[in-house]
C-alpha cells in the first residue's frame, strides 16, 4: 500500500471542517462565551473534540445525543463508557429520582440498603467478597494502591507503559531507556520523580514484569485486563496467567481495573478469563452515568491490612487518606443497584456484544476492500480502530500508531454524517439501546469516509 496522500487528506480535513463549522453556529457562540470556565469547557479535555470547538449538549437518551444547533447523532462514545448503559436509562432513572424525591436523602454518611445489594451483586460478577464505594474509577485506584502498600508494606507499584487508570499520579509512567520508570510525556506536574513510586514493564511483554518485580519492592500490579485508552491493545495467550503466577512468585498483589474492560462481558474480562485479582477496581459504567466507583479486596488482604490497622500502624477509619464524605452515598448506591439490575443484565451484553462483533466486521470489510493498512480489534461491547497493521501488541506500539490529521477527519467526517465516535481515539462502545440498523450505518458511512481519502 503506498503512503498516504497527505495533500488530499489536508483537503478532505478542510472540506469537513467547513461543513462542521456551518453546521454548528449556537454551539461555536456558546464556545466563544465561555471565558470564566478554564480552556472554555467545563473540563480541559472536552477540547479533545474535533472541530475547534466541542458541540453543546442539548439533550441525550439512550444512544442518541441532540446538540444545540438541532442535530441529533448515533452516539458510539457513550461519555467514554460513563453511559455505557445508555443516556439516561428508564430504571436508573426513576431509582434515582425516588431517591431525591419520595424517599428524600441524597447523601446522609449513613449506610444504605442499596449498598449491601451492590455489594453482593459485585460479588457474584467479580469474585471480590468485599467492596467500598468512591465517586471514581480514579478515587478507586488511588485508595486502593494505599491499601495494596500497607497489606505488603511494599512502596512502588507496577504499571504498563500507556496505560490508563484515571489521575492517579503514580500511573502516567513508561519504561525508560535505562528501564527505570519515567514521567509519561505531557504529565502534568507530576509530585515527584515517578522512579521514587513506581516500575514500568511494556505490555505483553513478560520478561519485563520480571525484571521489575525482581526488585523485590513492588506492592501490586496494577493493569487493565486490556489496554484501552490507547486503543484496544489485547492480552497474548497466557499474558494474563503469567501476570498472576508472577505477583504470587514475588509477593505482590494483582489490582486489575475493568473501567473500561467491562464490556468483556457481565462479569467483565474477570468473569468472561477467568482472571484471579487480589484487588479489583470499577467505576463509570456501574451508576448509569451518576458519578461511582468501586473496589473489591479479597479476605486475605483484608486481614491483612486489617492486621495493621489493629496494630496502629494506620487509620482507615478516619484520617487515614482512604475515603471521601460523599462516597457511597445514597443517590449512587440507588444509580448502581438499578443499572446493574435491570439495564447491564445478561441479556443485555449478549445484545451489545453481538452488535459490536457486526460493526467490527464491517469495519475490517472497507479495511479489506481499499486494502487499508490500519486494524480493528474488539473487546465484547467495545471496538476500536487503529491506524497500524498488524494491530499493536504494545502500548509503544499503539502510541507510534497515532495520527493527528487521521484523527481529525475521521472525526470530523463521522460526526458531519450524524455518528459520534469517542474523541480521545476511535472507541466504539454499543449500549442497550443501540440497534443492528444503528451499526449499519455506521459501516456504510466508515466505507464512505475511507473510500474518499483510500479508493
Amino acid at each position: 500500500m503506498p503512503p498516504i496522500d497527505r495533500s488530499r487528506l489536508t483537503d478532505l480535513i478542510a472540506a469537513e471542517q467547513q461543513v462542521y463549522t456551518a453546521a454548528h453556529p449556537r454551539s461555536r457562540e456558546l464556545f466563544a462565551q465561555g471565558s470564566n470556565l478554564f480552556g472554555r469547557v467545563p473540563m480541559t479535555w472536552m477540547n479533545k473534540w474535533t472541530g475547534g470547538f466541542p458541540l453543546y449538549l442539548d439533550h441525550a437518551r439512550g444512544n442518541r445525543i441532540s446538540d444545540v444547533d438541532g442535530h441529533t447523532y448515533v452516539d458510539f462514545a457513550l461519555g467514554d463508557t460513563g453511559a455505557f448503559a445508555g443516556h439516561s436509562p428508564r430504571p436508573t432513572v426513576e431509582a434515582v429520582a425516588r431517591r431525591m424525591g419520595d424517599l428524600g436523602g441524597i447523601t446522609t454518611m449513613l449506610p444504605s440498603a442499596d449498598a449491601q445489594w451492590v455489594g453482593a451483586e459485585l460479588t457474584a460478577r467479580f469474585t471480590m467478597p468485599l467492596w467500598s464505594f468512591t465517586l471514581s474509577a480514579t478515587d478507586a485506584n488511588r485508595w486502593a494502591v494505599r491499601l495494596a502498600r500497607l497489606a505488603t508494606g511494599k512502596p512502588k507499584i507496577l504499571v504498563f507503559g500507556y496505560c490508563y487508570h484515571g489521575s492517579v499520579d503514580e500511573t502516567f509512567a513508561i519504561p525508560g531507556p535505562d528501564g527505570k520508570a519515567q514521567s509519561r510525556p505531557g504529565n502534568v506536574a507530576p509530585p515527584v520523580p515517578l522512579d521514587l513510586t513506581t516500575r514500568a514493564a511494556t505490555w505483553n511483554d513478560l520478561a519485563s514484569v520480571e525484571r521489575e518485580l525482581a526488585h523485590g519492592d513492588v506492592a501490586a500490579i496494577l493493569t487493565e485486563p486490556a489496554l484501552t485508552n490507547i486503543g484496544i491493545v489485547l492480552p497474548e495467550p497466557g499474558f494474563m496467567e503469567g501476570l498472576r503466577e508472577l505477583a504470587t512468585r514475588y509477593r505482590a498483589l494483582l489490582m486489575i481495573d475493568e473501567t473500561h474492560t467491562f464490556s468483556a462481558g457481565w462479569g467483565g474480562a474477570t468473569a468472561t478469563w477467568n482472571l484471579e485479582p487480589d484487588i479489583f477496581v470499577i467505576g463509570k459504567s456501574i451508576g448509569g452515568g451518576i458519578p461511582c466507583g468501586a473496589y473489591g479486596i479479597t479476605t486475605e488482604v483484608a486481614a491483612s491490612i486489617t492486621s495493621h490497622t489493629d496494630a496502629g500502624d494506620a487509620d482507615i477509619v478516619d484520617v487515614g487518606g482512604v475515603g471521601g464524605t460523599l462516597a457511597g452515598n445514597a443517590l449512587s448506591t440507588a444509580a448502581m443497584r438499578a443499572t446493574l439490575g435491570e439495564v447491564l443484565t445478561h441479556a443485555a451484553f449478549e445484545h451489545m456484544i453481538d452488535l459490536a462483533t457486526a460493526f467490527t466486521e464491517g469495519v475490517q470489510a472497507t479495511l479489506d476492500e481499499f486494502d487499508v493498512p490500519w486494524s480493528v480489534s474488539q473487546l465484547g461491547a467495545r471496538s476500536e480502530y487503529r491506524f497500524a497493521r498488524p494491530a499493536p501488541r504494545t502500548g509503544e506500539e499503539a502510541a507510534v500508531a497515532h495520527d493527528d490529521d487521521l484523527d481529525a477527519y475521521m472525526h470530523l467526517a463521522m460526526c458531519n454524517r450524524g455518528i459520534l465516535m469517542t474523541p480521545f481515539h476511535n472507541m466504539a462502545l454499543m449500549c442497550p439501546e443501540t440497534t443492528r440498523a444503528d451499526v449499519d450505518r455506521h459501516t456504510d458511512t466508515f466505507r464512505e469516509v475511507v473510500g474518499a481519502l483510500y479508493g
